[in-house]
């Protein structure tokens, strides 16, 4: 068995599996088939729902790539032969010619500069031309230039040209460079190569490439993306002016069975057409835009919300309606739109551009590559898993992430990576360790003592800040600020090229302080941090200032945000001045896991650490394990659920490592990452502490009782759940019944719960597929406000309809009526088909009905001081690239308590997370921030109101001995492995007794006095 992985695919998803086997101890080779690994991400303007800058986050996690000691990247290649066994493949990699030594290119660019030929700019999706010699885009990974021969006058004719050889002072250009074939003994390959988008070239109906203002979706990110061919601009490709009119057209290229051959829904069309309409309008106030849609699909966390937000306050119009056409209008360059009201109207519309909202779906090469690895697809060409092993493959030892198993978006695919790195880690956890990447020399740390040599580096972030703030002016002034020495402004600072050239700067300048005025350092202080360590310096001596964040992306003048940015410079030097070197500190690693629900999503996390040798406490409330599973009966694809639980219980329950305590809740927990307390209560009030390095929390959620449809009072109107049930059970309703009408949202999607419960609308139409297969002449209605079976659950929506199910659509302020007269159950409803109200009879009604936050885990939320969106489900860490994170270390969660999903997404995420769990289990040690509360015993009086405001319990009032006469006094001590560094003591001390590391008075203090001295002077320096 061999400790290495192969990761196929460098974007999100094959990034994520990449660090989490790296982190774990597993040498990985990351293979990318083009120049530069990021994938598809680096193409996005922003990220939906939270509207992050979608390079500015996924940077650095390429960064981390790239730098980790376990992970080789090799790009331009691809895998051409896969042979051997589980635990023993041996993979053949073609390695394309790059034209250009990776060991002596310094990404000058001066190449491209001299370059005569061009090539369609494959980064902007063919809008505009890149250098026949170029780097993939600016924060490319690896950051190394590479000719294209299709363009390259040289490679053509061998006479011709070579002005990148002559003008190359680094004598990186290799003309005769050729193919490479590497061999890789690999325990076990990971599958993440990706997606494209459809492309509707050559479809008559929608006008693209005949009409220049019909774009697609990601031509319209590159064109709103401020690195992109317009800049940030949003203008009409015709002729270059403002956009004042845009519609987009759903569902190009997905749910289409005709043109696009493909039948099933792409799942992030909706949500990226929300995102980018909503990113438009911020570019242009004055923007009218239209989305023409057939059923908004916005079934994850927040999604509705972020419609909502999209409908209310940006005024965006949603028209349900399939365009069928694309025409010209005239002469001019504007585009008509034909469509019915819902009024029964037909409408004319003119628009400046339409957007084409195109799915995804899987390239050639990748089906090719299925085919040499010997895996099995599913009938839309994408990698074909079970719901109970999301990750498998039809070949052992092989596994499938992102959206090669499925069209998903990122916080899915991130999520998929790393569950797919935690069933490698089952696989290969005999081996872990075993082989260790080459780490770089240790470099000494200067003495940093003397007087401050401050640099400041300052970041362009394409136009991001450059076009709200004047640089050039605030590089100037920053040079006149004290202590200063250097300043240099980049592009792109969290780019690979621009943090080498950070390192060099110290080096040779003799910097002993550093101030980054680029984005937040939510994300990107680690990256700078770690430059700061290359190059032999405290990391710790380093502050950022939010010049973007703060300042570009919020003010739209550009001399007061130009003064904003100096001040926040100016603030940045003095409090950097003053920084003093600190340490982070390790402690030991309690090497066991808690696991709080026996549900699908607990069971999994908990059976995959023990398979990789950690011992668990699983804890539910319950009498048995289960969870809400055990109301299922069939997944959407038709795994029999029962039997599933059935053998994972039996698994779970047979593990030597696996402690089951039932009838049991957490009652107290403390502690920190590697080492958490929690004492756990049974039901017969037995008490018992466990030690733990970390928690898992996945404890479900229950389905929403309602009120309303004359539910409880109303014989036959029943939830889904018990529906099934009944079903099961051939009760006598449902065996005599001949007219069903199921009721979708009811308890979701309104006021007081607006979010989408995900399941709700595959359960309904899997149920109506099954009354209509027992009895194909009775009646089915489905009433549904947009039917969401996203993925390749929309072929069971497609048969359903074949099969005579009713869909029938209503609207929030039009809802279903029930009603029973003389024991005859009636519901009313207005048809958008027919534009009347109908009245159906009916002998059962079924609601479909919310999934709603168990009321008990607030109480556990307090416990591991973690926090609850404003549902009640856990909130991760970050939307896209903390899924299954807390904001705490050492604290993960999966499931329905983070938010309701279907069985396969519950166990991806209960793998993600045992996935990040293992991060932390597989070392002996953990690091702990350096940022920390420190108390001075002289100063400190024992009045003890810190202890009253710390929110991590990290503060302890204890007694010391004092002076000559060692006379008792309270004082209070600081526990460093729970404090956070959050400052609350500090600011509540009457006496000054307590200081922050990195955040001391002293610093603060400089801070205001430099912004109030601005102030003074008017804002203008």
């Amino acid at each position: 068995m061999v400790g290495s992985v192969l990761v196929v695919g460098g974007g999100v998803a094959g990034m994520q599996a990449s660090l989490d086997l790296a982190d774990a101890g597993y040498f990985v080779y990351l293979v990318e088939k083009t120049g530069a690994i990021g994938g598809a991400m680096v193409q996005l303007d922003k990220t939906f729902p939270t509207n992050d800058c979608s390079m500015c986050i996924v940077a650095p996690r390429m960064v981390e790539c790239e730098r980790h000691p376990n992970i080789a990247i090799l790009s331009l290649s691809e895998v051409t032969k896969i042979a051997g066994n589980p635990g023993q493949f041996r993979v053949t990699i073609e390695e394309k010619p790059r034209f250009v030594d990776t060991s002596l290119c310094i990404s000058c660019g001066v190449c491209a500069q001299n370059c005569p030929a061009t090539l369609p700019d494959g980064h902007n999706v063919g809008i505009g031309n890149r250098k026949a010699i170029s780097i993939q885009y600016p924060q490319a990974i690896p950051s190394v230039y590479q000719i294209h021969p299709e363009a390259c006058l040289r490679m053509k004719k061998k006479s011709a040209c070579a002005l990148c050889e002559q003008v190359c002072e680094a004598r990186a250009i290799r003309f005769d460079d050729a193919r490479k074939i590497h061999e890789l003994p690999v325990g076990a390959i990971i599958l993440a190569p990706g997606f494209e988008p459809y492309d509707p070239t050559g479809s008559e109906a929608w006008g693209y490439g005949v009409f220049t203002n019909v774009i697609t979706s990601l031509e319209l990110e590159r064109y709103l993306a401020a690195t992109g061919p317009s800049r940030g601009r949003l203008i009409r490709p015709s002729d270059g002016r403002p956009v004042r009119k845009m519609a987009f057209l759903q569902c190009v290229g997905s749910r289409d069975d005709n043109c696009s051959g493909n039948g099933y829904c792409s799942s992030v069309c909706c949500m990226y057409a929300l995102k980018e309409a909503m990113a438009a309008k911020r570019h242009n106030p004055a923007l009218s835009i239209s989305i023409y849609y057939m059923d908004m699909r916005t079934p994850g966390k927040g999604f509705d919300a972020y419609m909502e937000k999209a409908r209310i306050e940006e005024g965006i119009r949603f028209i349900r309606c399939r365009i069928h056409g694309v025409e010209p209008h005239g002469k001019g360059e504007g585009l008509l739109l034909h469509s019915i009201s819902e009024e029964g109207r037909q409408i004319e519309e003119l628009f400046d551009v339409v957007v084409l909202s195109v799915g995804l779906q899987t390239p050639k090469h990748v089906r090719k590559l299925a085919e040499r690895a010997g895996i099995q697809l599913s009938v839309s060409n994408f990698a074909s898993t079970s719901e109970f092993s999301p990750q498998a493959t039809s070949r052992q030892g092989i596994f499938a992430c992102g959206a090669f198993s499925g069209p998903k978006n990122i916080s899915r695919s991130v999520v998929e990576g790393s569950a797919a790195a935690a069933k490698v880690g089952e696989m290969l956890s005999p081996v872990r360790g075993q082989v260790r990447g080459k780490r770089g020399a240790l470099v000494t740390l200067q003495e940093v003592g003397g007087q401050p040599r401050t640099g400041v580096f300052i970041c362009y972030c394409g136009s991001n800040i450059a076009e709200g703030v004047d640089v050039t002016e605030l590089a100037r002034y920053s040079g006149t600020l004290p202590e200063v020495v250097h300043v240099e402004q980049s592009n792109f600072a969290c780019s690979q090229e621009a943090q080498t050239m950070l390192i060099e700067a110290i080096r040779e300048k003799r910097l002993n302080r550093v101030v980054v005025a680029a984005c937040t350092p939510r994300t990107h202080e680690v990256i700078f941090r770690r430059a700061l360590s290359a190059a032999g310096l405290n990391e710790y001596l380093l502050e950022i200032a939010n010049i973007r964040n703060q300042d570009s992306w919020v003010h739209h003048d550009i001399a007061p945000a130009t003064s904003k940015a100096k001040d926040l410079v100016h603030m940045a030097v003095v409090k950097v001045n003053l920084a003093r070197p600190i340490q982070a500190s390790f402690v030991s690693t309690v090497q066991r896991a808690l696991v709080v629900g026996g549900g699908i999503a607990g069971m999994t996390a908990a059976l995959n650490l023990a398979e990789q040798g950690f011992p668990v406490d699983l804890v539910e409330q319950d009498e048995r394990l289960g969870g809400n599973a055990l109301n299922l009966k069939h997944t959407y694809s038709g795994v029999h659920v029962p039997t599933q639980v059935a053998k994972l219980v039996d698994r779970v329950s047979g593990h030597e490592k696996i402690h089951i305590h039932l009838h049991t809740e957490v009652k107290k927990a403390s502690g920190h990452v590697g080492n958490f307390v929690s004492t756990l209560k049974t039901a017969n009030k037995k008490v018992k502490t466990i030690k733990h390095g970390v928690a898992i929390l996945a404890t479900g959620a229950k389905i929403y009782k309602p009120t309303e449809y004359g539910y409880k009072k109303i014989q036959c109107v029943v939830t889904a759940i018990e529906f099934e049930k009944l079903h099961e059970l051939k009760e006598k309703h449902v065996k005599r019944g001949k007219s069903f009408v199921f009721i979708q949202c009811v308890g979701s999607r309104e006021k007081g719960r607006m979010y989408c419960s995900k399941v709700c609308c595959t359960h309904s139409v899997q149920s109506a597929i099954e009354l209509k297969r027992e009895d194909p002449g009775c009646n089915v209605y489905i009433l549904y406000r947009d039917i969401r079976t996203y993925g390749e659950r929309e072929y069971l929506l497609k048969k359903a309809r074949d099969m005579g199910v009713v869909f029938i659509n209503y609207e929030l302020h039009g809802k279903p009526v029930v009603r029973e007269e003389k024991k005859t159950l009636y519901v009313e409803v207005w048809d958008h088909v027919l534009h009347r109200p109908l009245q159906i009879r009916t002998d059962m009604v079924i609601l479909a009905t919310a999934i709603v936050a168990n009321r008990g885990v607030s109480n556990l939320a307090q416990q591991y001081r973690v926090p609850l969106d404003s549902h009640g489900f856990f909130q991760e860490a970050h939307a896209k690239l903390g899924p299954v994170d807390f904001a705490s270390e050492g604290l993960f969660t999966a499931g329905l308590a983070q938010y309701p999903k279907p069985v396969d997404e519950s166990v991806s995420e209960a793998l993600a997370a045992s996935a990040r769990a293992l991060r932390i289990l597989a070392h002996k040690t953990v690091r702990l921030g350096a940022t920390r509360a420190i108390v001075d015993e002289q100063i400190c009086d024992g009045c003890a109101l810190c202890i009253d405001v710390c929110p991590y319990a990290a503060i302890e009032l204890i007694e010391v001995l004092r002076g000559e006469e060692r006379e008792p006094a309270k004082r209070v001590r600081i526990q460093e492995a729970l404090c956070k560094g959050c400052g609350l003591c500090q600011g509540t001390c009457p006496v000054r007794a307590v200081d922050v590391s990195g955040f001391t008075m002293e610093q603060l203090s400089s801070q205001v006095k430099a912004v109030l001295a601005s102030q003074d002077r008017g804002g203008e320096e």
